[in-house]
């Protein structure tokens, strides 16, 4: 069954609007959503999170005693992960976000950012997503990048490279938190048929909800 049209969606008999904002609100409403939000799929990110989080502390301390004890190479991969998180892995996570919108059918996907804000996001113009289609889309990285560091992983035990791999995977937990974030918006009501959007010339999100006419 095909997506409704935007002129559907904007039928306020049919439909509701759930959440409109600019993409340069991304980061505060998704701080808001994962704040406020008490959904399944919010309570394991925030748990998984935590974990990635102290495991990304603790390698990247252990790599700075190494250092002290003259062993250099670890230190040296550690701080080189955290270059290539805020440079190339963006780049990585975004193009990811971006073939997942084209297995969607969307005909063209566009890349933007603010960098003060250290927010990017990719987006498909009018395309509409239903509900199992932005969770393949917002879910894509963070499978895709953390199977292949765990492959990564597994295949540089007792190695320095180590180091660059386990520290890449705790990272890029953090850089999921704005899908987790809007994801969540779909987890709210999981009966409800919820679609979304982007207008580029707007840069604005739409989150529209099919009235239920039983209630």
């Amino acid at each position: 069954m095909a997506n409704p049209t935007i002129q559907e969606l904007q039928n306020e008999d049919k439909f509701e609007l759930l959440a409109k904002f600019n993409h340069q609100q991304i980061k505060d409403f998704v701080i808001q959503q994962l704040s406020n939000s008490n959904t399944k799929i919010v309570r394991w990110y925030m748990i998984y999170q935590t974990l990635m989080i102290l495991l990304g502390l603790f390698f990247l301390s252990r790599s700075v005693v190494l250092a002290v004890q003259q062993n250099f190479r670890p230190l040296f991969f550690s701080i080189a992960t955290l270059v290539f998180c805020v440079s190339v892995l963006i780049v990585i996570h975004e193009l990811v976000h971006g073939v997942a919108l084209k297995m969607t059918g969307a005909p063209k996907v566009n890349y933007g950012g603010y960098l003060r804000k250290f927010v990017f996001y990719a987006e498909a113009d009018e395309h509409v997503l239903n509900r199992k289609q932005f969770a393949f889309v917002a879910l894509a990285p963070l499978v895709v990048i953390q199977v292949i560091t765990l492959f990564g992983i597994l295949f540089s035990l007792n190695q320095a490279v180590f180091y660059f791999w386990i520290i890449l995977m705790s990272a890029h937990s953090l850089f999921c938190a704005g899908d987790i974030g809007l994801l969540s918006l779909f987890s709210s009501d999981k009966n409800a048929e919820i679609y979304t959007f982007d207008v580029k010339i707007e840069k604005t999100s739409y989150y529209y909800k099919r009235i239920d006419k039983s209630l």
